[in-house]
């Protein structure tokens, strides 16, 4: 049975997290509908992992030894931006599966001065990508062509993204920041229990292709705890990096290896993707929680928008009143879910390809109109919902937060899509290649690998970036940093990200106790309710079956690497997920 779930979460809903200790379930409030009550500090249901508390810069990521990168970093002057940028580069060699320099992601960062900008390092589709390249002859789309094969591989964005962040907002020079990702690669770390069980999750894959055998297996075999990782062609890559910049992944070798394997290996990127491979500035999502602003990652993500008109539905419902995971509150929750899903599959992508109509999607107005369609004490089918504006017109991963004693804060959200992408490696480039493609419309109205249901704004198209759940968030208080926040998990991202908001925002929990609650998560199509163990009670459940929701009980959902400033000392808060001990919190 916990292979079964492992599968379950690893295929569906913890892309770019590691599988998660079952969840016992909290007891139950006496509150009428039977809420549950935030997880206590003690609770032992989760692995125990420490709060954290800092004054002068906090880190937490997904991998310990890359919070440690970032931790140095401003300990030796860095900036917030600095030390993401160290992170970032760390988490490629610590973090395979899922932290990268082969695929791309988004960057939102809260300055010390009160600026909020957005950089987006999506991935790009090939020049030569064509809306129907993942169906055959007869029109069917081919089950593994979008995510194990090379014609699943967009250009990537990571290290553009790194270095122009860098550039523009970091105090230190680009081989500063890279020297600990490049000695973590040449000299090797000592794997953990956390590192062995995501390593795992690929081995035959591994085995199927020998120059990613020769790095991620010893032998032929699984890598065990205790024993040292050593990955001496990405050091020389990210060498390369070091001392070329952008040039030298885009122009050179490495970006020569990676044309050379996909020609030899049926895929279609060419020279010319990389040299017109570009990143962008963009303005960030912005709303209003109650006296929370929100900022958040805008088109080619949808996570921005998608939280935000959530939380515009929901905003004069009495939550917390009602209860944390009362029927009454997941009710309506999970309503508001449904419709900012079926807007979001319907009208949301590229915004160089798609006219995102942002403005009318968190206008209140709409929110109003939605808020107007759900019923008190029934579940909405959603073949009963639609997107909200009529037709369209014409649309795995890591997160690590960071924040510095200046007050600027980055919450970075970075993928190669499913577990180690593709799982190959070009040459002896040493780096996994995304599977981004898959982000795409494969066809209209047929599920992705989230089980994501969408249109033809995000359909496949030459130079565009797939449409996206990554939300890397930043949350103010009253105009100060309140926190930063983000998760991996496909579709789910959307959920998990708003749940941590929300946990602390309208349910009063502690970052610890909004981190350990057990989760849900509703997408509009499949008709269910995702939840994590322990999400609801049995009064709850039932409540909640009688009024015609399908609740289907999945693993782990995510992976929320969060930093909360305390508003009444200033200090920094965080806790390392559990759902994933490999990661940790740390700052000083």
């Amino acid at each position: 049975m916990r292979n079964i779930l492992t599968a379950l979460a690893l295929s569906l809903f913890s892309i770019g997290a590691a599988p998660a200790v079952l969840a016992r379930p909290p007891a139950a409030n006496a509150a009428q509908d039977g809420p549950l009550q935030a997880r206590p500090t003690g609770d032992t249901s989760l692995p125990d992992q420490p709060l954290v508390t800092a004054k002068h810069g906090m880190v937490v990521s997904a991998q310990h030894l890359a919070t440690a990168v970032g931790v140095d970093i401003l300990k030796h002057g860095g900036n917030a931006i600095d030390a993401a940028v160290a992170v970032g580069y760390a988490l490629a060699v610590v973090h395979p599966c899922c932290g990268n320099i082969g695929g791309g992601g988004f960057m939102t960062i809260h300055l010390a001065d009160g600026r909020n900008l957005f950089l987006d390092f999506r991935e790009k589709a090939p020049l030569a990508a064509t809306p129907d390249m993942m169906q055959n002859a007869t029109g069917q789309v081919v089950k593994g062509r979008s995510t194990k094969t090379y014609l699943g591989v967009g250009v990537p964005g990571t290290v553009m993204g790194l270095d122009e962040a860098l550039a523009k907002y970091g105090t230190m020079s680009r081989k500063q920041v890279m020297a600990p990702a490049i000695r973590l690669a040449k000299d090797g770390f000592v794997l953990e229990p956390g590192d062995v069980r995501i390593l795992d999750t690929s081995t035959d894959a591994f085995r199927a292709h020998p120059n990613v055998a020769a790095i991620f297996l010893d032998h032929g075999h699984p890598w065990q705890a205790g024993q040292t990782l050593r990955q001496p062609q990405l050091a020389r890559t990210l060498q390369s990096i070091a001392d070329g910049g952008t040039r030298a992944f885009y122009e050179g070798p490495i970006a020569q290896a990676v044309v050379k394997a996909s020609k030899a290996n049926h895929g279609l990127l060419t020279l010319e993707d990389f040299r017109r491979y570009t990143v962008a500035w963009e303005k960030p999502i912005e709303c209003n929680y109650h006296e929370y602003t929100i900022y958040s990652a805008p088109p080619p993500s949808s996570g921005g928008t998608t939280i935000c008109e959530t939380l515009q539905i929901i905003a004069p419902y009495p939550l917390a009143k009602w209860g944390f995971r009362s029927a009454r509150s997941a009710h309506y929750f999970i309503e508001a879910e449904r419709r900012a899903f079926a807007d979001r599959n319907t009208y949301l992508g590229d915004p160089a390809f798609v006219d995102n109509p942002i403005g009318k999607l968190l206008s209140a107005e709409h929110a109003a109109k939605l808020r107007a369609g759900i019923e008190p004490d029934k579940a909405t089918p959603s073949s009963e919902v639609a997107g909200s504006l009529g037709p369209y017109q014409a649309t795995n991963t890591t997160h690590y937060s960071v924040v510095d004693g200046h007050g600027n804060a980055v919450a970075v959200t970075f993928t190669v899509n499913s577990y180690f992408g593709i799982k190959q490696i070009a040459g002896g480039t040493g780096f996994f290649l995304n599977n981004e493609m898959d982000d795409f419309t494969s066809k209209p109205h047929v599920p992705n690998q989230f089980g994501l249901v969408q249109g033809k704004a995000n359909r496949i198209e030459p130079g565009k970036r797939p449409l996206s759940s990554m939300s890397p968030t930043v949350v103010l208080r009253d105009g100060k940093l309140f926190m930063v926040t983000g998760s991996p998990g496909g579709s789910t991202i959307i959920s998990t990200t708003m749940e941590s908001i929300l946990n602390v925002a309208e349910y009063g929990m502690d970052i610890k106790q909004a981190i350990y609650a057990p989760r849900i998560h509703m997408q509009w199509y499949p008709d269910e309710i995702f939840a994590e163990p322990g999400a609801f009670t049995p009064s709850v459940e039932a409540s909640l079956a009688a009024m015609g929701y399908r609740i289907r009980p999945v693993h782990a959902l995510g992976d929320v690497e969060a930093i909360l400033v305390n508003p009444k000392s200033g200090l920094l808060q965080a806790v390392n997920d559990p759902r994933y001990p490999a990661g940790k919190a740390a700052g000083y």
